[in-house]
């Protein structure tokens, strides 16, 4: 009966495991987040597949820039007095912590409105998408039509694609753990 018990709550760890996994993209890529033009934010997000607990990684020089993160409303007029969230360090992580769209634009005058702004669209993970690995670009393509900028969490330059868990996912599955080791033992 206890093994019964054990192999229930094994494959319920596996279940929580899907669901705890999140990869990490620098926004605009080796560009970063820039008022310079190299980058069409919208351009680049639409190459993406972005999922709940992913990361996105904001890089970029807090003297002249910063990121907003705004209503859709504020998005679409450039409007930077009523902020969802502030972020100034120049190197800014936001975790994607539920499923909908999210909007980040620069908030130093006319940033916004020469494209330094991007709409995120999270989807919950398909239990296929937690254990999948980007692919890597195909030779003669591309590298935004990829996930080649997923980075690996503990470094913001590699390009190297990356899993990581979150601490509610970390939790939960060390959670599941201790109560399966309690089983067994």
């Amino acid at each position: 009966m206890a093994l019964g018990k054990s192999r229930l709550i094994f494959l319920l760890m596996l279940a929580f495991c899907g669901v705890c996994f999140g990869a990490v993209y620098r926004v605009g890529d080796s560009n970063g987040w820039t008022s310079r033009g190299l980058v069409d934010y919208n351009e680049w997000a639409s190459t993406k597949d972005f999922h709940v607990n992913d990361t996105l990684i904001f890089t970029y020089n807090n003297q002249f820039h910063n990121v907003m993160q705004v209503t859709n409303q504020d998005f679409e007029s450039c409007n930077p007095t009523s902020p969802v969230a502030v972020y100034t360090s120049g190197s800014d992580t936001v975790t994607l912590e539920r499923p909908g769209n999210f909007y980040f634009m620069c908030g130093a005058p006319g940033h916004c409105q020469a494209g330094q702004r991007v709409e995120i669209t999270a989807t919950l993970p398909t239990p296929d998408d937690s254990f999948a690995s980007p692919s890597p670009t195909p030779y003669g393509s591309s590298p935004s039509a990829s996930h080649s900028e997923v980075l690996s969490p503990s470094s913001a330059l590699s390009t190297s694609p990356a899993l990581h868990f979150s601490k509610l996912g970390l939790g939960v599955t060390m959670f599941v753990l201790s109560t399966l080791l309690g089983f067994v033992f």
